[in-house]
C-alpha cells in the first residue's frame, strides 16, 4: 500500500504523514500504545519527568479513592470489589467483618494524605536525585519557572514580556469608532478646562503638605533618550 501512495504522492507534507499513519494504524491494530505528542511542534515535553511521575502516582491514587467509595455505597462489581482486595494485601481483611466501614474510612484516608503532601508540600521525602533531594512543590515549581521565564525574557525583549502580563482585551461586537469620533471623545476629557468642586479635606492636605520641600524639576534631554533607547530592540 505505500508503494502505491508514495508513487501518486507529490507533496511532502503527504510523503511525511504516510509513514506516521502507517506505523499508527499497526500500532492499533496490535494494540501498543502510540503517543503523538510534540508531533507538531517537533519538541517534547518542557514538564520535568519527576512532575510526570506525581502526577501519575496522584491519579492512581484518587482512581482508588473512587472504587472504595464505591464499594462502600454498596457498589460489588467483580472489579470494584478486587481493588478493594488489592488495597488490603497482606492484611488480615475480610469483606464481612463488621467493622468494614471503618477499615474502608482508615483506607480512603491514607490516599487522600498522600494526595495532599504531593501536591502542596515539598517533595524532599519523595524524590531523589543523585546525592541531591529536591523540595519543590507543584506549586512552588510553577512560580520559580515563572519567575526564571520573565527575567530572561526581560533581559532579551522587554516590549514582548510587558505584552504577555498586560491582560487580553474584551473585544466588543459592535461597530468600530471612525478617528473623528475618537478625537472628539478624547479631547473632551483632556483639552476642555473643568472646574472641580473640592471638598474640604483638600485644604486640610495642602496644609499639612506645606512644609514638605519639592522635588526638583525632572528635565529629560534628547541625550538621556537616545541613551535609554540605545540597547532596546528596534
Amino acid at each position: 500500500m505505500l508503494v502505491t501512495y508514495f508513487e501518486a504522492s507529490r507533496d511532502p507534507c503527504d510523503t511525511d504523514s504516510m509513514p506516521f499513519g502507517t506505523v499508527l494504524a499497526v500500532c492499533r491494530i496490535i494494540g501498543a500504545k502510540a503517543s503523538t505528542a510534540g508531533r507538531a511542534t517537533g519538541q517534547s515535553s518542557a514538564i520535568p519527568a519527576w512532575r510526570k511521575r506525581i502526577k501519575e502516582r496522584i491519579a492512581k491514587a484518587r482512581a482508588l479513592i473512587g472504587r472504595l467509595i464505591c464499594f462502600r455505597s454498596g457498589n460489588n462489581r467483580p472489579r470494584i470489589v478486587r481493588t478493594v482486595r488489592m488495597a488490603f494485601a497482606g492484611t488480615n481483611f475480610s469483606l464481612f467483618q463488621p467493622d468494614i466501614m471503618q477499615k474502608l474510612m482508615e483506607r480512603i484516608d491514607d490516599p487522600k494524605q498522600i494526595i495532599a503532601a504531593w501536591g502542596r508540600f515539598p517533595q524532599a521525602a519523595i524524590l531523589c536525585f543523585g546525592s541531591s533531594m529536591r523540595s519543590i512543590s507543584f506549586r512552588r515549581y510553577t512560580e520559580r519557572s515563572t519567575r526564571f521565564n520573565q527575567n530572561r525574557l526581560f533581559q532579551s525583549d522587554q516590549k514582548r514580556l510587558y505584552e504577555s502580563l498586560e491582560r487580553p482585551m474584551a473585544s466588543g461586537t459592535g461597530p468600530a469608532l471612525n478617528q473623528a469620533d475618537t478625537v472628539t471623545f478624547w479631547r473632551g476629557l483632556w483639552s476642555e478646562p473643568v472646574n472641580h468642586s473640592e471638598g474640604s479635606w483638600t485644604e486640610v492636605v495642602a496644609s499639612q503638605c506645606a512644609s514638605i520641600t519639592p522635588m526638583d524639576p525632572v528635565i529629560i534631554t534628547p541625550d538621556d533618550v537616545a541613551e535609554a533607547v540605545r540597547r532596546a530592540p528596534n
